[in-house]
């Protein structure tokens, strides 16, 4: 009996003393999430890009294709960037709501900044909801 205490307590110690295992953080997920779609951009494989719509945007453009088509006519600088990097990111609401600032150099040699913005959602991943392009690449905050 005595040795099965034993185990029991040396059992429960040893989970004390194992490191924490933290879910990844939203930002780095987002950007990661990011980065994904503009290369399925790049790849022209709609059904990747579209993967990771919001329901909300999804509803708007219920047609993959027909999404793909509005990204390329509107956002060409997100659909085909010449180079792009990441400028400031910012969380709402704890993770609720993701801004990040993508810095884009477009294939015109124009510079632009996107505002991404990510929404969690009920299983707890996220999802974009929406892009917003204005020219010039100054970083100016969200």
């Amino acid at each position: 009996m005595r040795a099965f205490f034993a185990v029991v307590i040396l059992s429960a110690a040893s989970l004390v003393c194992l490191p924490t295992v933290r879910a990844e953080d939203p930002v780095d997920a987002t950007r990661s999430m990011i980065e994904k779609q503009i290369n399925a951009f790049l790849r022209d494989d709609a059904d990747a890009a579209y993967a990771f719509a919001a329901p909300g945007i999804k509803a708007l453009y219920p047609d993959k294709n027909v999404f793909f088509a509005m990204v390329k006519r509107s956002y060409e600088p997100v659909y085909h960037p010449g180079n792009y990097a990441f400028g400031r990111s910012r969380s709402i609401d704890n993770g609720a709501m993701i801004y990040h600032e993508v810095l884009i150099s477009g294939r015109d040699g124009k510079d632009w900044t996107a505002i991404y913005q990510l929404m969690r959602q009920p299983d707890g991943g996220y999802k974009i909801n929406g892009v917003q392009i204005v020219p010039n690449a100054d970083s100016k905050g969200i």
